[in-house]
């Protein structure tokens, strides 16, 4: 595994598509930022499993609808697996159900295939830093359309200052902007943080904030 993205810092990511124009498009991308390597490449959910087992990545751009094994089922043995990699679906349309339920399996946000490659670098560069890939305002849309409201139960046992961070969250900020709006450290938010992932049973920010939408304690459209 490497370390956290940022200039000069190595990352290794994996490309699951199954059109090789795709992955060839995507290795150029991402290939040609500094200390990144692209180790391998997949054309479909099984393969992918395989290559993320041999190479442990830090992150996988991954496609959603491939033959053999999808890209919704792939995401959920990579994130529930050992390896410790963070997924990134990549997706033709923004607003897609199956992104979502990709998300739910696990994945740390999606980007369009046809993004700009400075936006692909910079989710990247998010994810592998382990901050949330929410702060594009199309990630918090597709999880305030799909995400179906069930109790509050399982928000009961955070703190109200974690239910505060959590809010936050929610609206997409960073841990600095968090800091600033709470009036405390980035190391006190990063805590805070911590202790809401391993409370919701969530292994990253993504998954905490759908947790929220998904209780109830936070709701599509509610001020800010």
């Amino acid at each position: 595994m490497g370390s956290v993205a940022g200039e000069g810092v190595r990352v290794r990511i994996v490309i699951v598509d199954d059109d090789p124009l795709v992955r060839m498009g995507l290795k150029a991308i991402v290939g040609s930022e500094l200390g990144w390597d692209v180790v391998a490449e997949a054309s479909d959910g099984r393969e992918a499993l395989a290559v993320v087992d041999e190479h442990r990545p830090d992150v996988v751009l991954m496609d959603i609808r491939m033959p053999h094994m999808d890209g919704l089922e792939a995401t959920r043995a990579i994130t529930a697996g050992a390896s410790g990699a963070k997924v990134i679906v990549l997706t033709t349309f923004e607003v897609d159900e199956y992104v979502f339920e990709a998300m739910r399996a696990g994945a740390s946000g999606f980007v369009l295939k046809r993004v700009p490659p400075a936006e692909l670098i910079e989710a990247v560069r998010v994810v592998a830093a382990g901050e949330s890939m929410l702060f594009p305002s199309s990630t918090r849309r597709v999880i305030e359309r799909f995400a179906t409201p069930t109790s509050v139960a399982e928000m009961l046992d955070l703190t109200e200052r974690e239910g505060d961070v959590l809010r936050l969250l929610a609206r997409g900020l960073s841990n600095g902007e968090i800091a600033a709006e709470l009036f405390v450290s980035v190391e006190t938010v990063k805590s805070h943080v911590a202790s809401i992932l391993m409370k919701l049973g969530v292994r990253d920010r993504t998954q905490a904030v759908i947790v929220a939408y998904e209780s109830g304690f936070v709701t599509p459209g509610a001020p800010e």
